[in-house]
């Protein structure tokens, strides 16, 4: 068996059941919110229930990205699919984007022509309170199980549903406001919602990018590996550490130093100490390449 097969086989399952809890409730969710919002005469609402909607498509994403990620690595991807999941997640933050974009448009449309404004009933304004209270449970249901896995696509779900809990107190907001007798804020709710989107949106793209051009790793994370490195016998010094985040794993590269002194063999299998030791302290490291080099004042 392949060292990574194992944990992506398990990455595999906690991501299929996180999103799976994510679709039934997401589901539930832009019923409540659409009928709730066409019934109750609320822009802020209905649009709440579209941002929903995307949530569940944006599952779906999630759960095609876990599969095609873990797909084991073959002659024309020897480095394996891991970037399938950053691809998944450009598209989640893509679909935010549109999603954000159309209900800014709806709102501000609203508000142009303010004899298409209604005041709301009070069944919006109930449902806006079902919504805040179950997506910030799904929010923290999702971030623990994302950090858990290292997972980039489903810290985007998580930030997902935390917009959609941010998206449905701008509703409930709006909604009290505009049953409080300034109807306005219904679709000034809506815009809020949108520009929150947009700024999810924005934000999944840019860690996104980061794990797809091989920025390095967290300075937090590369001290811990350096001191990881520096508490195997036999090593001097680090010459140089390098990480490149690789999807939601990394690949390392360390040069040592060692003394001139040492056996092929000796020197070999200090180098094997490490190597074993960063992957087996950090689950998320896909591959670590240790380099040799000699102390020179030790060679006589």
């Amino acid at each position: 068996m392949r060292k990574d097969e194992k944990p992506i086989l398990s990455d595999k399952k906690v991501i299929y059941r996180v999103s799976t809890v994510s679709i039934v409730c997401n589901v539930f969710l832009a019923s409540f919110k659409f009928i709730a919002g066409i019934v109750g005469h609320s822009a802020a609402m209905v649009s709440d229930a579209v941002h929903s909607t995307s949530d569940v498509a944006g599952t779906i994403l999630v759960i095609i990205g876990a599969h095609l990620s873990s797909k084991a690595a073959d002659k024309e991807h020897p480095y394996g699919h891991e970037r399938m999941e950053c691809v998944i997640s450009i598209l989640l933050a893509d679909i935010l984007a549109v999603v954000g974009i159309a209900i800014g448009y709806s709102g501000v449309m609203k508000i142009i022509d303010p004899s298409t404004i209604v005041t709301p009933t009070l069944l919006p304004l109930v449902a806006a309170i079902v919504s805040i209270v179950m997506k910030e449970g799904l929010y923290w249901y999702t971030i623990i199980s994302a950090r858990k896995i290292n997972s980039v696509s489903l810290k985007a779900e998580a930030w997902h549903h935390r917009s959609d809990a941010f998206s449905s107190i701008g509703s409930f907001a709006g909604i009290l406001g505009a049953r409080l007798g300034y109807p306005v804020l219904d679709p000034v709710a809506a815009i809020i919602i949108a520009m929150f989107i947009m700024k999810v949106s924005i934000d999944i793209f840019r860690e996104t990018m980061d794990k797809m051009i091989d920025k390095t790793c967290s300075d937090e994370i590369v001290n811990k590996l350096r001191g990881e490195v520096l508490s195997v016998d036999r090593v001097e010094h680090i010459d140089t550490l390098m990480t490149r985040q690789f999807g939601s794993k990394i690949y390392v590269d360390v040069e040592i130093t060692m003394d001139g002194e040492l056996t092929l063999f000796e020197a070999h299998k200090t180098a094997e100490e490490v190597h074993h030791l960063l992957e087996r302290e950090n689950p998320n490291i896909k591959h670590c390449m240790v380099h040799v080099n000699p102390d020179e004042e030790t060679v006589h």
